[in-house]
């Protein structure tokens, strides 16, 4: 799919009272025209008039990356659009969620009367189905994050630091191809890894430590993400069923992401089976993944109620949580499919000692 079909599908989906859709997340902006700058804002027509404005900084990046669209060059690429609208333009929609007031005041100020209208989710709901080139980047990202785990696993020593592993993590992702962390990794040794997004510190790895590794990594634009969790040393028992019973429920909820899978249902399924384990669910079971670490669609309570479609990309993630003992959490980033889901971080699931 070209960016050209993504603006008609944008088209297709804004209202029908909209004349002109003001696209100002930068997120949004690259998934509709490729260009990657941080300074811009997006016009696309109901009459299938594109114009890309940003500031000088990027006009030859934005005419390299965005060649198909008009351009136009200004400091304050929204307000900048909003000016040079035609008079026939009577309707704007804006990106609700990403405006901010003191921009929706200065779009107002200078709207010449046209009506501003918010809109919700619009390029976000395009983007949860992943095309040929997308789901080329995310496979890359998820490789190279399961290859980062294997190098790094034969690290885990008596001693290394939780800041030392994320650099290696870092480390090891570039090595292997990836443009940068999908996010900050998480490491977490002991006790730690009671605490769900643990912030890495100086705690040296001691023997008996649960160690929970949550990292990915960036190509092209798109995240990976994925979560394991070992023991340093021999494993005993509470962590042993501890870890197998998050296993028990990410297999259970893994074999239930196909096609038509509803969202909130399936966090419902991983929330009573960590309940039946005699534990409080924590947090989600999962999220949407791509040109963002968290995306629609969302497994939450109250997130996502519309059937999962093939050719999304989400994260299936439980994770049971001891205070002041120790935690686990298995997530890998899946493809849906019609029939069933592909796992596209191959990693052993299992409890491994090191």
């Amino acid at each position: 799919m070209t960016t050209a079909d993504r603006r008609s599908a944008l088209i297709g989906a804004m209202p029908a009272y909209v004349d002109v859709m003001l696209v100002t997340n930068l997120i949004n902006v690259r998934y509709l025209t490729g260009f990657t700058g941080s300074n811009a804002a997006l016009c696309v027509g109901r009459d299938g008039v594109v114009v890309l404005a940003t500031d000088g900084r990027y006009e030859q990046q934005a005419g390299s990356q965005a060649g198909d669209v008009s351009l136009h060059i200004t400091r304050t690429p929204a307000v900048g659009l909003l000016r040079m609208l035609s008079s026939q333009v009577r309707v704007v929609g804006i990106e609700r969620r990403h405006v901010t007031l003191a921009l929706f005041d200065e779009l107002s100020r200078v709207s010449g009367g046209r009506e501003l209208i918010g809109t919700d989710g619009l390029a976000e709901t395009l983007r949860m189905s992943k095309d040929k080139a997308e789901l080329a980047a995310l496979r890359e990202a998820c490789e190279i994050t399961v290859a980062a785990f294997a190098d790094v696993l034969g690290e885990l020593r008596q001693g290394i630091t939780e800041r030392q592993v994320a650099w290696r993590l870092l480390e090891s992702m570039r090595r292997f191809g990836a443009d940068d962390a999908a996010f900050d990794s998480i490491v977490a040794f002991g006790a730690h890894s009671a605490i769900p997004h643990h912030e890495p510190t100086d705690r040296p790895l001691a023997a008996g430590d649960l160690v929970k590794l949550d990292f990915g990594a960036r190509v092209r634009g798109y995240h990976a993400d994925m979560t394991r969790t070992v023991v340093c040393g021999p494993a005993v028992v509470w962590q042993e069923q501890l870890h197998g019973e998050v296993l028990e429920a990410q297999k259970r909820c893994r074999d239930l992401v196909v096609a038509g899978a509803v969202p909130v249902e399936l966090d419902g399924v991983a929330r009573d089976l960590v309940v039946s384990a005699g534990h409080e669910p924590v947090h989600g079971l999962g999220h949407g993944v791509g040109l963002e670490i968290h995306e629609r669609p969302f497994l939450v309570p109250d997130g996502d109620a519309s059937p999962l479609r093939a050719g999304m990309s989400i994260t299936i993630e439980p994770g049971i949580y001891v205070p002041g003992q120790g935690g686990v959490r298995i997530e890998d980033t899946l493809l849906v499919r019609p029939e069933a889901s592909e796992s596209l971080t191959r990693s052993p699931r299992e409890l491994i000692e090191v």
